[in-house]
């Protein structure tokens, strides 16, 4: 019986953690890609306590040698890929975070990661997706990067004004929807995950979701059925009064 692998980027705390987990008390082989090999290597240790076959793989996702080298590792050790969860992203802000406030310097940070890191870590990857029987990439993007529902004057949302987290996700949802076009006439599924608003690091832990109910949108993606969608953000609807479902871009 061939092994199930997934990448989850970002892998070593918060959703991308929670992820890892989810995914492999489901039986999956997890690679968690990260940076920090001292925090990948912990995530390895703890999730093999638990009893999910883990794996710490060295992965800066702005680092186009990273995302080849990684690529390259997968294929040695497994000859395919299943499922790739681009969960690795960062925020940041200069002053109060108005528009006009923004420098071109912080848009560039976080575009390497949130943008173009997710372009390059697929790239690298697709070879490897295209040979699983059903492969599954899902892209952790947000419901700040819908223009409908930041633009909605009714929404929870409507007072956000930042420039570079909300513009990053909106440039993934049409990444995803891209590569769902492209890759249309195979079995792979191609879909924008939209967690909620979960307490990790990346908010300095004031979310109302858990990083485990953040997780349950990316694994829900990531196991689709062979029928299952392509081409949508999908996840937690705040504004819809919780729950899960469609969201639009």
């Amino acid at each position: 019986m061939t092994t199930t692998i997934a990448l989850i980027t970002g892998a070593n705390k918060g959703i991308g953690l929670a992820t890892a987990r989810q995914l492999g008390a489901r039986g999956m082989t997890v690679l968690l890609g990260a940076r920090d090999e001292t925090r990948g290597r912990e995530a390895e240790r703890t999730l093999r306590a638990e009893g999910v076959d883990a794996r710490f793989v060295s992965l800066d996702v702005t680092d186009e040698k990273s995302a080849a080298a990684v690529a390259e590792l997968v294929e040695r050790e497994y000859g395919h890929l299943d499922v790739l969860v681009n969960n690795a992203g960062i925020v940041r802000a200069d002053g109060t975070a108005l528009p006009s406030e923004t420098t071109l310097a912080t848009l560039r940070e976080v575009y390497e990661t949130n943008v173009f890191g997710v372009v390059a870590v697929t790239n690298a990857l697709l070879p490897l997706l295209r040979r699983a029987p059903a492969a599954r990439i899902v892209n952790v993007s947000s419901e700040v990067g819908s223009i409908a529902v930041m633009t909605d004057p009714r929404g929870a949302l409507f007072e956000l004004t930042s420039v570079p987290y909300p513009s990053s996700k909106t440039a993934l949802n049409m990444i995803t929807a891209m590569y769902a076009k492209e890759l249309r006439d195979t079995p792979i599924r191609v879909n924008a995950a939209n967690p909620g608003y979960c307490a990790t690091d990346l908010n300095h832990h004031s979310g109302f979701r858990t990083p485990e109910q953040g997780a349950e949108v990316s694994v829900h993606l990531a196991t689709l059925p062979a029928d299952g969608p392509s081409g949508l953000l999908w996840g937690y609807q705040m504004d819809a009064g919780g729950g899960y479902g469609v969201l639009p871009w």
